[in-house]
């Protein structure tokens, strides 16, 4: 098992739900990023997801698009932020997991990725808009070092489609609670875990779940139902809010200790 699946089964040995936090990286600028990392982990998360900012981020919400805005403005790009994953290591162990967008994959090239990202410390790859049945040239060379791929499913995938992201998932299954984007509103997150944990009673793969979880009584919610809890746009904000990057990295570090209050699945 690999870092991430050491962290789900961790959580699980302590009968509560990983904490998934997400931040972009770069924002407000990537030396920030390497102590809101630590900080993070230090009050209670158990996995980062490390945005790679992208100028169409469509399955953003506006939070998280003011984000990779800020951090594009300030020159971020996808081999800086794998020297910010090696800065990363050198303070922490947790997971990363490189959250983004095919596009700017794709122009990078996927065998030279996955050799890079493997060499600076990351632990895997989930990319929004790469679906499972095309992944295999990402997926493949991913594996062969010692990576992982984490697939998304949402309320409107199919049977096939949930079925080839169980086969391609290789720690967890990122469960999307609606249709639509990060950070929405009014989302029905009792009933959206209830059908992510059927989902992974079924399958037998851990599933996480997102989109729309802010608070400690959001987690509280969910965590019963799944392994995984993922928040991202809240913590995101708490960063865009701060009047400096230390106010930031204290106001993350208090919010994730909070967020953790709520992880307990029994």
């Amino acid at each position: 098992m690999g870092r991430i699946a050491d962290a789900f089964e961790n959580a699980r040995n302590e009968k509560r739900a990983a904490l998934v936090i997400y931040l972009c990286a770069g924002d407000p600028d990537l030396s920030t990023t390497v102590d809101l990392v630590v900080a993070a982990a230090e009050a209670g998360a158990d996995v980062i997801e490390l945005g790679v900012p992208f100028s169409d981020p469509t399955a953003d919400g506006p939070a998280i698009q003011r984000a990779a805005e800020r951090s594009l403005r300030a020159g971020t790009t996808l081999s800086k932020v794998l020297d910010t994953v090696r800065l990363i290591r050198g303070r922490t162990a947790v997971p990363i997991l490189l959250f983004g967008y095919y596009n700017p994959i794709l122009a990078y090239g996927e065998q030279k990725l996955a050799n890079d990202a493997a060499d600076s410390g990351a632990d895997g790859f989930l990319v929004v808009d790469l679906p499972p049945e095309e992944s295999a040239s990402l997926r493949g060379p991913a594996i062969e070092k010692g990576l992982d791929f984490v697939p998304l499913v949402a309320p409107t995938s199919n049977e096939a489609r949930i079925s080839q992201a169980a086969d391609a998932a290789t720690s967890f299954i990122y469960y999307v609670s609606m249709t639509g984007v990060t950070g929405s509103q009014a989302v029905d997150l009792a009933g959206a875990s209830e059908r992510a944990g059927v989902l992974q009673r079924e399958l037998g793969r851990p599933v996480a779940i997102g989109f729309g979880v802010k608070t400690k009584d959001d987690v509280a919610t969910v965590a019963p139902h799944v392994e995984g809890v993922v928040v991202g746009s809240a913590v995101v904000r708490t960063i865009e809010d701060a009047a400096s990057p230390d106010e930031a990295v204290a106001s993350v570090r208090e919010l994730v200790s909070e967020l953790a209050q709520g992880l307990a699945r029994q």
